[in-house]
């Protein structure tokens, strides 16, 4: 118990100093806390709130909860899908929220995050940041670190991005794209995405035992990718357990691949390399040699990085005199000709390696110019029958 100078008795952590201050201390979960005041009423009232503040749990802060988050939990995703997650949460989770201790984030502490945002970055940025920290937090709420979730009811305001802000080629200029990209050493992999849908990260990892020549197939079961930071390739799990699959081949790709296999091409000493990568099906590590990979380029005699792909297919589109996209807005454009062609959903679906009938119904089951022209077409030629 302190006391004042005349010897009174006022209270456990509070006393006062020659200068006629009041200084009020306590330790709350090993952290010492002190200040002073004028009178001592204004020290028991301090007193009072500091103490009947909720008390953590747990001493782990989000910062740490990350770190280990990253390391622990989720070092099997696919490459791509980590540095997503790290990107975000470095550049807009982490310098908001980092040091709060993962049971005392509330919903405001992530709306805040999202509202930081806002002025400056995309919608997709913001969803992307959005689903990091839910993932992130629903783990931690899985192994009982938090008793509920910190998003729940929490929610992106800019409206995501709507189905015709995708890009995708009309069928004018994926005929003249792809007239200008036969002159192309990387034609082949360019005709075989719109042909199969698949992402750039498992062309790029595609190896010969891919294709089932017998039964005209691919299986698509890991991807690669080239790592900036470390100046090295490196092999992963496809992006979601939904992505392994297997495609029937259509004529056209089956045909690319037979021209693949046979045509000559160089080789890099530096293909003499195995690469390992998780199957997440099994739970076991595969390897393959990169010697083994379909497509190399055919300068270097190494795999074409996802940039070089990207910054090729700008020169093609201007050549061609079309709007530049970049490689994805091929997966889209065999995803928009399936859907145009009657391609159900679900089937699409799985074709594309969707972990859910949503995704594709939202990115792709939209109209198009042709497709309306079709629908009048279809209607006026109903009423002249009638």
């Amino acid at each position: 118990m302190g006391k004042d100078k005349k010897g009174k008795e006022l209270g456990k952590g509070i006393c006062q100093r020659k200068d006629g201050l009041y200084f009020a201390r306590c330790t709350i979960q090993g952290q010492n806390f002190g200040s002073y005041f004028k009178t001592v009423k204004e020290a028991k009232a301090w007193l009072k709130e500091l103490k009947s503040k909720p008390k953590s749990k747990t001493s782990m802060t989000l910062d740490q909860w990350y770190e280990y988050w990253m390391e622990n939990l989720i070092s099997d995703l696919a490459p791509n899908t980590r540095r997503n997650y790290a990107e975000r949460y470095q550049h807009n989770i982490g310098p908001y929220i980092g040091d709060i201790c993962i049971d005392q984030l509330k919903p405001m502490h992530c709306k805040q995050v999202l509202n930081s945002m806002e002025p400056a970055y995309a919608t997709s940025t913001i969803i992307q940041t959005y689903i990091t920290m839910g993932t992130m937090l629903r783990a931690a709420v899985d192994n009982d670190l938090i008793g509920k979730h910190p998003l729940t009811g929490v929610k992106v305001n800019k409206p995501k991005k709507a189905p015709d802000d995708i890009h995708f080629l009309t069928i004018e200029e994926q005929n003249r794209f792809l007239e200008v990209a036969k002159r192309s050493h990387n034609y082949r992999q360019y005709e075989l995405i719109l042909e199969t849908g698949l992402r750039t990260g498992e062309l790029i990892g595609l190896t010969w035992d891919s294709v089932d020549w017998e039964n005209r197939t691919l299986s698509i079961t890991k991807t690669m990718e080239y790592r900036y930071s470390t100046g090295e390739w490196r092999a992963g799990p496809t992006k979601t357990r939904s992505s392994y699959r297997t495609i029937p081949l259509t004529s056209r790709a089956y045909d690319i691949l037979s021209e693949v296999r046979t045509a000559e091409r160089k080789e890099s000493p530096w293909l003499d390399k195995t690469l390992s990568y998780l199957d997440r099906r099994s739970g076991t590590l595969k390897s393959f040699n990169m010697r083994e990979l379909i497509f190399v380029n055919w300068r270097t005699g190494m795999p074409a990085k996802n940039s070089s792909y990207d910054t090729h297919l700008y020169k093609l589109c201007d050549e061609a005199g079309i709007e530049r996209f970049c490689m994805h807005a091929l997966r889209h454009t065999y995803a928009t000709r399936a859907i145009e062609r009657g391609v159900p959903p679900k089937t699409l679906q799985k074709l594309l390696g969707h972990a859910s009938i949503k995704t594709t119904m939202d990115k792709y089951v939209h109209v198009t110019d042709e497709s309306l022209r079709e629908g009048v077409g279809l209607f006026e030629s109903c009423v002249k029958s009638v």
